[in-house]
């Protein structure tokens, strides 16, 4: 009989998750961002499959979070950004997730690169492993990069989980992104985890679980309240991205995303890259300013 518990570590790429949440968000038919709480009650059901034992004896007794951060000058110039940081903190908090940041670095060319933050969680999970003994490790990330990590955790007798997405993506600057899992990690790993074929699956069959991976709307954050001259209503701007039924408008401090069905007077197969719009400003139900009413000028 079980009389012990099953310990999980959880350890995340900070900047490979945003990308995910941002996928689900704004470029997935599910319109959500990932719940955390969520995601970590599913790890323990997995894990318990995995184990054969039951849930409840299934615990994250750790988890921590990592990821590069703008100081706070550069937030406070890019909209909403130091309150939504702040909101996402609080969110990992109540979840009893430890957040570590290093500063985002500019780079000669103008460009913002995080640097050895794959460097510090490699050592943080391999160090907590050691330590705190985890019966299984779980990795959120899909980055080749780790493998040194999971073969010495794997030393300690410690299972690894992979938990990994393929989609492609537009990031705010408008740029195409591809993510696939590294081959050379899945090999390496006791449980890898395709999360984007579990959770299309799930919304396939029409699983009432798969509720529990998205944040709700009853789950909405109040929007910070601005003066009416730090928030404007309505902008013109250039389109400087498009992709299958959404795009992005150039519109300085961030850029502005937009779905098909807010523009009017023109079918969005029609706009192209470089076209000048005029449009309103709104907030989504994360509290990010979109675009609306999308017109050609």
């Amino acid at each position: 009989m079980q009389d012990k518990l099953v310990r999980i570590g959880v350890f995340y790429d900070g900047n490979y998750f945003l990308q995910v949440s941002n996928y689900y968000a704004y470029g997935h038919q599910r319109k959500r961002r990932i719940s955390i709480s969520g995601l970590h009650e599913f790890i323990r059901d997995q894990v318990a499959e995995e184990e054969n034992v039951e849930p409840r004896f299934c615990r994250i007794v750790d988890a921590h979070y990592f990821r590069g951060r703008l100081n706070a000058y550069e937030a406070s110039q890019r909209g909403d950004t130091l309150y939504w940081d702040r909101v996402f903190d609080d969110i990992l908090m109540s979840e009893g997730v430890t957040t570590h940041y290093l500063p985002v670095r500019t780079t000669p060319e103008g460009y913002k690169q995080e640097r050895g933050i794959d460097v510090w969680l490699a050592l943080e999970a391999f160090e907590q492993a050691f330590y705190k003994r985890f019966d299984v490790l779980v990795l959120i990330s899909s980055d080749g990069d780790y493998v040194p990590l999971v073969r010495k955790v794997n030393t300690l007798g410690t299972r690894v989980m992979a938990m990994t997405w393929e989609f492609e993506y537009t990031t705010d600057n408008g740029q195409r992104m591809t993510t696939r899992p590294s081959q050379d990690l899945l090999a390496e790993v006791t449980y890898p985890m395709a999360m984007h074929g579990i959770i299309d699956q799930a919304i396939a069959n029409n699983d009432a679980s798969i509720q529990r991976f998205f944040v709700q709307p009853d789950q909405k954050r109040t929007t910070p309240v601005l003066k009416d001259d730090e928030q404007p209503d309505h902008g013109e701007g250039e389109i400087m991205s498009l992709k299958n039924g959404y795009g992005f408008i150039k519109f300085p401090p961030n850029n502005l995303f937009f779905h098909f069905t807010n523009v009017i007077d023109t079918d969005f197969n029609e706009l192209h890259v470089g076209d000048r719009v005029e449009f309103d400003i709104e907030k989504d139900e994360e509290g990010n300013d979109v675009a609306k009413s999308i017109k050609l000028l």
